[in-house]
């Protein structure tokens, strides 16, 4: 399915796929949730592909590459076939929790485990939810991810068929994790994906959430996902993204955060593998006493990108935010960081920080950061940061003076300087997992 050229107009071919899909949902297409699918499909002939002219992608060639990477047609071969001894390969050893596997952005129930015993804990593919409770899922779809704003989540919304839907009912606290193994299968033929996750925290409620994003293949595979998470009053939320299996994908992610009154949502995004990422990251803080932390790790090598981009909207008083993204990148690499906080007129009171903090390891690699403030309160207090520089050669020094070999040296500075982004992962046995695989990435 590789495309040979680049001169396929993936603006015009996600529009006819677009018809092709619509004509085999037979009479759904006649439903609410199918309406919502038209506007966003509208919208994305109205936004186009994004290209250099594109500010929020100037940095980020991706249409470019998705040329010359796939051919986009909705009639694709069948769910590649993947037994549960490898699927046992790919999940979190030792990691008790409720396991979703998704495999090219379809809900396997067979490769899942749900023995789910808790009352009020609810885990469904998103196809069944919408269809057992359209009108539930129908007042939170599309609600928060704004279509009409970013090409891609006006794709996703527009093919968003099946996905992970999780409601936590009030007052519930989760008893263990919940882990979505989104898995691109691409052995016999390269894939893109659109799963849609919509996850709903009821007041008083807690858990953790993570989204693991593996590519399984020698094919390339795209995946565009969007999520929705509403964290409701006094809410606390864990969630965490990880992107460390596979090195011939493109991911565009859209996590879209609501948060109500005195809720806390804790966040932390871990970028070690992938040929192009894009991960945006947009926090609505539309209460008082909201609190929202924010941290991020990329590690770059060879000619892979990763741009991070983060929104955090400050509506209400008396809220707070803190966020810290580090990158570490070598060879022909580049990375991106765009953050914004906007502090709206009555949001009196906020407390809101944003920093960005990079290593680069040769003259190849490069940053592209941008850490932005808007204000329209007077009674703040905001600060927001960037640093870019290379090892510091007197603590290399000092090390090597201490018996140490230049690597070993060099890997435990960098380590010291990573280990920051897992400060905020309460999960030991997911702490381990990814300190070990970024000390596999240092030591290459």
């Amino acid at each position: 399915m590789t495309v040979a050229s680049n001169s396929i107009d993936l603006h015009k071919n996600f529009v006819e796929q677009f018809g092709i899909f619509e004509k085999e949902l037979n009479g759904k297409s006649l439903t609410d949730f199918h309406q919502t699918r038209k506007k966003a499909i509208r919208s994305f002939e109205q936004l186009g592909m994004p290209d250099r002219k594109t500010e929020n992608y100037k940095y980020t060639p991706i249409t470019r590459l998705l040329k010359k990477q796939f051919n986009f047609d909705y009639a694709s071969p069948g769910i590649p076939a993947i037994s549960k001894a490898a699927i046992s390969e790919l999940l979190i050893k030792g990691l008790d929790a409720y396991n979703v596997v998704l495999i090219n952005g379809r809900f396997s129930q067979e490769l899942s485990n749900l023995d789910i015993t808790l009352k009020g804990l609810e885990i469904t593919d998103f196809k069944s939810a919408y269809e057992s409770q359209p009108d539930l899922v129908g007042s939170y779809f599309a609600k928060y991810a704004e279509f009409d704003k970013d090409p891609f989540t006006a794709l996703n919304t527009a093919f968003s068929l099946d996905g992970t839907f999780i409601k936590v009912k009030d007052n519930l606290v989760v008893d263990k994790p919940i882990v979505i193994y989104s898995i691109a299968e691409s052995t016999a033929a390269n894939w893109a994906v659109q799963p849609r996750n919509l996850i709903i925290a009821g007041k008083n409620s807690q858990a953790s959430i993570i989204e693991n994003y593996i590519h399984h293949g020698n094919e390339a595979a795209f995946t565009n996902t969007v999520s929705e998470i509403i964290v409701d009053e006094n809410a606390y939320i864990d969630y965490y993204k990880l992107e460390i299996h596979g090195d011939n994908a493109y991911h565009v992610g859209n996590t879209q955060v609501y948060q109500a009154g005195k809720s806390t949502f804790n966040t932390t995004t871990i970028s070690l593998a992938g040929s192009l990422i894009r991960n945006n990251l947009n926090v609505v803080l539309d209460d008082e006493h909201c609190e929202a932390n924010m941290h991020g790790l990329y590690l770059l090598n060879d000619r892979q990108h990763v741009d991070n981009q983060t929104m955090v909207d400050h509506r209400k008083p008396h809220s707070y935010s803190n966020e810290l993204y580090k990158g570490i990148l070598g060879g022909n690499s580049t990375g991106v960081f765009n953050g914004k906080i906007y502090v709206r007129q009555d949001a009196q009171k906020t407390n809101a920080f944003q920093s960005n903090k990079n290593i680069l390891l040769s003259d190849e690699a490069s940053i592209n950061t941008k850490p932005q403030l808007e204000i329209w309160a007077d009674d703040v207090k905001c600060s927001h940061g960037a640093t870019t520089g290379q090892l510091d050669k007197e603590q290399l020094f000092y090390l090597r003076s201490r018996g140490l070999g230049e690597q070993e040296a060099r890997s435990l500075l960098l380590y010291a300087f990573a280990i920051d982004a897992l400060e905020n992962v309460k999960i030991d046995v997911l702490k381990e997992y990814i300190d070990h695989h970024i000390s596999i990435r240092l030591n290459r």
